[in-house]
């Protein structure tokens, strides 16, 4: 796997820079400003393009498959948290009789 030149590692590989750059991006507070995911992916981009310049200068079939495990495995994590937010959904619209305390009422 090819490595960037980062001003804090300069052997840091691509997928750890680009992890703890979105780790420390405070996308949330930009969320909470309005903006979509979208937008804020396109900021984080235009905020880190030189690095991200640097990394493509090296960039190779190895780094393209990283890359596209990547993709799978955002994507996989993403419908995971889809069937989440379902599964909640569907409990918060269940309601729970009490058959038992039903019957006492009408004896």
């Amino acid at each position: 796997m090819k490595k960037i030149l980062n001003k804090k590692n300069k052997n840091e590989p691509w997928f750890k820079w680009l992890t703890r750059e979105l780790n420390s991006y405070e996308a949330f507070q930009d969320f909470e400003s309005g903006k979509n995911p979208r937008d804020v992916a396109e900021d984080f981009i235009s905020r880190n393009s030189i690095a991200i310049s640097e990394v493509f200068e090296d960039f190779d079939e190895e780094d393209k498959d990283t890359l596209d495990q990547f993709l799978k495995l955002t994507e996989c994590e993403m419908h995971v948290f889809r069937i989440l937010e379902k599964q909640i959904e569907l409990r918060d619209k269940i309601r729970f009789v009490d058959f038992k305390k039903r019957k006492k009422m009408k004896s």
